[in-house]
């Protein structure tokens, strides 16, 4: 089995690859890390240096990092043109890899020294910014799935500014609205930067996957509008303490979600591989997590419930359940046909080379994703009932997942 055109490019595979690694050795860290501070997931107390570390090790090392490097591979494919300098990718690597590294361990012993880890790691960002740039003004023929990209890289540029602003409160403390800024970033993280350019992917990656043709784009523009203006109006809603806003705010940004699975499932209607694979599935079902948590966030809006240990466990389902899901779905897939590109496809006819189904254990992709739900749903569980054995238990049961997952995807790389 071969895999389907429009993975490969002429990007340096090492590139990519070497943000992968890293990102994935950073969320062991992470895991690892959020399992001994159990004690503080068990009692919801998401503000503390240890949580910090976790969290940003989550987010910067593994997310951003396995985004970086997934678009650095995808980017030229769906805009048809080259990244602008491999060269300058691998120096923004090196500075990334530092300033994040930096930046989450001095959020975990010193809060107060972290902006200086943080200016390095803004540093690193800035340059994948302009090197994406760069490379979209080369792009001939601009398409939406264009401006979902920029729309995410806008929202990025957006977050770590209001970071850099946190980091800077936390040394200096001469900031006004810390708390403002504190959900700015959030906002503009998870459902900016990362939603966008999930949204934007998998445009690119769900009909790849499920050999989808025929289907309607009409809902695009309509997905992409409606979820950038929840994202403005809950902002201003927040800047102006105008809680109607907020709620009108989500609910745009629900409906947003909304419209996307629909397109989604039209897609899916039309595609012509009727049995879709378990990573792809597992990518799928992040997207009705997603949709579910931003119902139950417009709900609680609309009920006015403003406990923080409730919104920060939301928060963590909507990260877990739709951004890391969706990172772990695509990844199980993206990692083999690239590497199996590289290796394999110059060498057809004239050697035996392996099939996918050798270099994709799907098997194991049943095993691990079922651990991430188990572990995911039980630490929600285990926290919510203050019950600290279950937390220690299903926080274990995602660290082994995430080791586990990690060796899978290196053992491909050995085939």
């Amino acid at each position: 089995m071969m895999p389907q055109a429009g993975l490969s490019s002429s990007t340096n595979i090492k590139l990519p690859l070497s943000f992968i690694i890293y990102g994935l050795m950073t969320f062991i860290v992470a895991q690892m890390t959020l399992f001994i501070r159990h004690d503080a997931l068990t009692e919801g107390f998401f503000r503390t240096p240890d949580i910090w570390m976790g969290v940003h090790f989550l987010l910067l090392g593994f997310a951003v990092m396995i985004a970086m490097g997934a678009m650095y591979q995808l980017i030229p494919v769906a805009l048809l043109t080259s990244i602008w300098s491999e060269s300058f990718g691998f120096i923004q690597l090196g500075v990334t890899i530092i300033g994040i590294t930096g930046f989450a361990v001095l959020l975990g012993v010193s809060p107060g020294h972290a902006i200086y880890g943080g200016i390095i790691a803004i540093l690193g960002i800035l340059m994948f910014i302009f090197q994406m740039t760069k490379t979209i003004l080369h792009q001939k023929t601009k398409n939406w799935l264009t401006y979902f990209i920029l729309g995410s890289i806008l929202c990025l540029f957006l977050t770590i500014t209001a970071g850099f602003f946190l980091a800077f409160n936390l040394r200096y403390g001469s900031i006004a609205n810390h708390e403002t800024i504190l959900y700015t970033h959030i906002l503009l993280g998870i459902s900016g930067w990362f939603t966008l350019l999930i949204f934007g992917i998998s445009y690119k990656l769900v009909p790849m996957f499920s050999l989808a043709h025929g289907y309607s784009e009409k809902l695009t523009k309509y997905v992409f509008f409606t979820y950038i203006a929840g994202i403005v109006l809950f902002m201003i809603g927040m800047w102006t303490y105008y809680h109607v806003l907020q709620v009108i705010g989500l609910f745009f940004l629900f409906l947003g979600f909304l419209l996307f699975r629909l397109h989604i499932r039209e897609m899916l209607k039309n595609r012509m591989k009727r049995k879709l694979d378990i990573p792809f599935s597992f990518a799928l079902l992040a997207t009705n997590i997603g949709l579910g948590v931003h119902l139950v966030a417009f709900i609680c809006s609309v009920f006015h419930i403003v406990d923080t240990t409730i919104w920060g466990w939301i928060i963590f389902i909507y990260v877990m359940g739709w951004i890391i899901f969706s990172i772990l779905g695509y990844l199980y897939k993206i990692v083999p046909f690239l590497w199996w590109t590289h290796s394999y496809s110059d060498k057809i006819g004239t050697e035996k080379v392996p099939t996918l189904q050798q270099m994709i254990n799907e098997n194991m992709a049943i095993v691990l994703y079922i651990a991430f739900i188990i572990g995911s749903i039980g630490l929600v569980c285990g926290a919510l009932l203050q019950i600290g054995l279950l937390v220690i238990l299903f926080q274990g049961i995602l660290v082994l997942a995430t080791i586990l997952y990690t060796a899978t995807i290196i053992r491909v790389l050995l085939v």
